[in-house]
């Protein structure tokens, strides 16, 4: 099995199965997200203790790339503290859109490494992404326009 179908086949079990979705019981932020060109939809929560990520959830719905890449993040930002979430945001806005390290480099979120190939496959899997941010910094209706 190729590189290429390990990552689509991780991008699909990650569709039909994803992780940390639902809602949390006690949030301290959250943000809705919406893509409009293919319809995504997602409400993030997640609560920080000490300045970490201590648990974070998504719900909602949208293409298996949104889903995904959804779940996939919540996964990567599990004990993070707001400096290396951007950190980590920026590496995978670059990855991406192209000008980011190599997939290889990314672990998992790799998976997405060749989604710039498809531009507008790119704000579904970046929707999770920048609604993670826009709850962090007490943002609502984070759209990737």
């Amino acid at each position: 099995m190729s590189l290429s179908e390990l990552y689509q086949e991780l991008i699909l079990d990650h569709n039909r199965s994803p992780r940390n979705c639902g809602a949390l019981e006690a949030p301290t932020h959250s943000a809705t997200g919406h893509n409009p060109l293919c319809g995504d939809q997602l409400t993030l929560e997640l609560r920080l203790a000490e300045g970490r990520v201590a648990e974070v959830a998504f719900d909602g719905s949208g293409c298996a790339i949104s889903t995904a890449s959804a779940s996939l993040m919540t996964d990567a930002v599990k004990g993070l503290d707001e400096g290396e979430l951007e950190a980590l945001f920026a590496k995978f806005h670059a990855l991406a859109t192209g000008d980011g390290p190599p997939a290889g480099e990314m672990g998992k979120l790799g998976a997405f490494g060749g989604i710039r190939d498809y531009p507008t496959r790119v704000k579904c899997a970046t929707l999770a992404w920048h609604t993670l941010r826009a709850a962090l910094h007490g943002k609502q209706g984070a759209t990737t326009e």
